[in-house]
């Protein structure tokens, strides 16, 4: 960053609204021209700097004796400069979690997910997602159309998730709904109230119905974790495992249908599906831009002032496509920075990509023959200044039959078999209902909210 922006370029860019959700990299372009940081606005009155070079990022995500993850650094905040009823702050300020902490705080906070992680097997895991997709398909398989947002990617997670920590259906849909919300900036305050009520619903009916999932090992973990900490890593984890999610495994969607480098070889057997994953990682991480940082006293970095307090946010998708990393440096290396990197890298980065992969491969291979029912220019992207979300991804397919989970998928009365709605309250093996919302169509124009027809189809009306 010059210390006078160049000519024509605005003295703060904006990582919000349509224009930026449309065209980031135009954005990430213009910035560039100021070096690797550049000043952005990320909501109306919330200033910041925002990372651009590789570099640069890998310099920030590894010095915290620099750079601090705790928002309590963060002047603006604290001398009321941000508007307190702000989008992102739901997303910026301090909670007691790995994600805003340093230090022998952030190592003990850490070190709990890290363990409980570390109890999930790969193959259960494994199992909970081919159950997942399998369930899913099943519902659009025999229609020809379907919105992959909406109607998988979105779901999948939630329904992978529920049984991880041991949700209630009512809960599942309500935390990633107010998760949601949250990157989306929408109401964000509403939604993070979502979200804290019902983990703290889910934690008074762990505590009186421990089971084997994700949720009661937090709670029996050595390092006794208090209720306020629970409920906050509970959120660090929902979050990094829903949203981001869903952008993977649609993002990853979204390029093995349109670009010939992957789509060329889908019919003939071949599924390059962690070729594609990776280039999404490189190109559109499903988080662009977060990781935010506050220097701990005022610096300069290639000649640009940072003053101590005022958010750094590390543009994850701009670094990966800095123009001084050649296509040689990006093929057949994970260097990328879309889990981060240093002290704060993903522990969940395992989990996650196995979840993308299992989610891909199992719907190209049960419906090979797919293809966006518009052309990939024309899909639409949520605004929000942190994740590179689209708004829908529709498709049409020649139909294919429903298999069902066991054997044909069909009960005694041969309507398709989804499982029981009657799993004991507590249960880490939730149900999967039945379908009630009307696929979408292109004659029938815009979708209704994907979280809408979730809901609508979760709740069976």
């Amino acid at each position: 960053m010059n210390a006078v922006p160049p000519p024509g370029c605005p003295a703060r860019q904006s990582l919000y609204g349509p224009e930026f959700a449309a065209d980031p990299t135009a954005v990430y372009r213009l910035l560039r021209e100021s070096g690797p940081t550049a000043p952005v606005e990320l909501a109306p009155g919330v200033r910041a700097t925002l990372v651009t070079g590789y570099d640069a990022a890998l310099h920030v995500l590894r010095s915290p004796e620099t750079f601090s993850k705790d928002p309590r650094h963060w002047k603006d905040l604290a001398d009321g400069t941000v508007p307190a009823a702000s989008p992102v702050l739901p997303m910026m300020t301090y909670r007691p979690s790995a994600l805003f902490t340093d230090g022998e705080e952030h190592a003990r906070l850490r070190g709990v997910i890290t363990d409980t992680l570390a109890r999930v097997e790969s193959g259960t895991l494994r199992g909970y997602a081919e159950r997942s997709a399998d369930t899913l398909i099943d519902r659009f398989a025999p229609l020809g159309t379907a919105d992959l947002l909406g109607e998988y990617a979105q779901v999948l997670p939630l329904l992978v998730f529920n049984h991880l920590f041991g949700c209630p259906t009512g809960h599942g849909v309500r935390l990633v709904e107010g998760m949601s919300g949250m990157f989306d900036g929408v109401d964000a305050e509403k939604a993070y109230e979502l979200l804290i009520a019902t983990l703290v619903d889910l934690v008074a009916l762990k505590r009186r119905r421990p089971a084997p999932d994700l949720t009661s090992w937090l709670m029996e973990h050595p390092a006794a974790l208090t209720d306020e900490e629970l409920i906050h890593t509970l959120a660090v984890l929902m979050g990094s495992g829903t949203e981001p999610q869903q952008n993977l495994i649609a993002n990853g969607l979204r390029l093995l249908l349109s670009d010939d480098r992957f789509a060329g070889d889908l019919s003939g057997g071949t599924l390059p599906v962690e070729d594609a994953l990776d280039e999404v990682l490189w190109t559109d991480p499903p988080i662009a831009n977060y990781a935010v940082h506050y220097p701990r006293y005022d610096v300069v970095y290639e000649g640009t002032p940072l003053r101590a307090g005022d958010p750094l946010v590390v543009s994850l998708a701009a670094a990966n496509t800095d123009p001084t990393l050649t296509n040689r440096q990006r093929t057949g290396n994970r260097a990328h920075l879309a889990w981060s990197a240093g002290p704060h890298t993903c522990p969940a980065q395992g989990p996650a990509r196995l979840i993308a992969s299992v989610a891909v491969e199992k719907l190209l291979d049960r419906i090979p023959d797919i293809e966006l029912t518009v052309p990939v220019e024309e899909l639409r992207w949520r605004p929000g200044p942190f994740h590179r979300a689209l708004a829908a991804l529709p498709v049409s397919f020649p139909p294919a039959p429903a298999v069902g989970r066991s054997g044909n998928g069909r009960s005694g009365d041969g309507r398709p078999e989804y499982g029981r709605r009657d799993s004991p309250e507590g249960s880490s093996t939730e149900p999967f209902p039945p379908p009630a919302f009307e696929p979408w169509t292109p004659e029938a124009g815009r979708p209704r909210s994907a979280w809408a027809r979730t809901v609508t189809w979760w709740r069976g009306e």
